[in-house]
C-alpha cells in the first residue's frame, strides 16, 4: 500500500533518486552526461511545481514516485516512479491526483519513450502536436498531449 503526499523541500533529494531511476528505465535515448545534466536542474524544477506530491509507501515512508503540476498552465510537468515501482498502479494513481486535485489537462511526452505514450493515452490524452527539440533546445522530439477525459476530473 501507499498514501500520496505534498512534497516538502526535505524530500528533493529523494525525489532525484527517484527521477534518475526512473529515467534510467525508461529513456534508454539520453546519455550519461544527458541524464546528469537534467539531474542537475531538478531542484529548479521541484521549486517551480505549484504542486508537488509524492507517493510514499505505507510501511516505511519511502519515497516510490513523485508528480509535479503547474496549475496556472493546467500542465503536468512531472511524473516518476522509481524503476521497481513501474508498472504496478502506481503511476495512474498518480496521475489521477494530477487530473483531479491539479487540474492538469495538458502533458508533454518523450517520443522515445513509447511506453509513457501508451500510458497517457489508455488514460485519455491525446496527442495535439510534436516539436522537434524538447524545452531547452535539444534534440529529443516531443508529443504534446492533451487529455481529452475518461472521468476521472468528476470521480
Amino acid at each position: 500500500m501507499y498514501y500520496l503526499q505534498p512534497l516538502q523541500e526535505v524530500d528533493f533529494a529523494a525525489a532525484a533518486d527517484v527521477w534518475e531511476s526512473s529515467v534510467r528505465a525508461t529513456h534508454d535515448f539520453l546519455s550519461e552526461s544527458d541524464i546528469q545534466r537534467f539531474r542537475a536542474l531538478l531542484p529548479d524544477y521541484f521549486a517551480k511545481a505549484s504542486l508537488l506530491v509524492g507517493l510514499f509507501s505505507a510501511a516505511g515512508d519511502e519515497l516510490m514516485g513523485f508528480a509535479g503540476v503547474n496549475t496556472e498552465a493546467q500542465s503536468l510537468d512531472m511524473l516518476f516512479l522509481r524503476a521497481d515501482c513501474l508498472g504496478q498502479g502506481m503511476g495512474e494513481a498518480l496521475l489521477r491526483w494530477a487530473v483531479r486535485y491539479g487540474g492538469a489537462r495538458l502533458v508533454d511526452v518523450n517520443e522515445q519513450n513509447p511506453k509513457a505514450l501508451r500510458f497517457y493515452q489508455r488514460h485519455g490524452f491525446v496527442i495535439q502536436s510534436r516539436s522537434e527539440l524538447d524545452g531547452l533546445g535539444n534534440p529529443f522530439p516531443i508529443l504534446h498531449l492533451a487529455y481529452q477525459g475518461d472521468g476521472w476530473e468528476n470521480e
